[in-house]
């Protein structure tokens, strides 16, 4: 990997965390048409196709969902639009209301590179929902809660954060697809 792949995102703290784990990389900050779909695979090939018509060479894009084990696997990629409606104080009470709090969170980047070929890298956490707990700095962080620890993502350091989410398992598996290739 000789030249920075570039990260399409605009949000600064998520690419913050891709770096810790991939250091030659590169903030794209690019408005994408990001179409609404169940499948993560569908919502990336899509960016994916929708930055090479603008700019060329290797892209990683990403999307994080959350799915509660309550509402069949709900918000899921729809995550951004519940917290922009209901918040995560309404996640909570979806929780509490249907006496489940299981969750799980999956992190799918897509690699595309200078041809266009794309590969899929796929990190998954298993964890609860939990009243909020910590700084609310990044999006659903103070009410998830992996099943192993007591304390929310937004009350770990971003190193232990970054040593067990769904996010740096996808990137781990990314970088040694790239480190394989040469």
């Amino acid at each position: 990997m000789s030249m920075a792949l570039q990260v399409i995102t605009s949000n600064r703290k998520k690419f913050s965390e891709m770096k810790q784990i991939l250091s030659n990389i590169e903030q794209l900050d690019m408005d994408l048409v990001e179409i609404q779909s169940l499948d993560p695979h569908e919502i990336i090939k899509h960016k994916l196709a929708e930055a090479q018509k603008h700019h060329k060479g290797e892209f990683i894009v990403e999307d994080t969902s959350l799915y509660l084990d309550a509402m069949n696997g709900l918000p899921g990629p729809f995550i951004k639009w519940f917290l922009e409606t209901i918040g995560n104080k309404g996640l909570v009470e979806i929780a509490e209301k249907l006496d489940n709090h299981k969750a799980h969170a999956i992190t799918m980047i897509g690699y595309s590179d200078s041809e266009g070929n794309v590969e899929f890298f796929e990190g998954r956490v298993d964890g609860k929902i939990c009243s909020p707990r910590g700084e609310n700095l990044f999006g659903w962080d103070c009410i998830f809660m992996l099943e192993k620890y007591e304390r929310s993502w937004a009350e770990l350091t971003r190193e232990e954060k970054n040593k067990v989410s769904m996010r740096s398992k996808a990137l781990k598996k990314l970088k040694s697809y790239l480190d394989k290739r040469g």
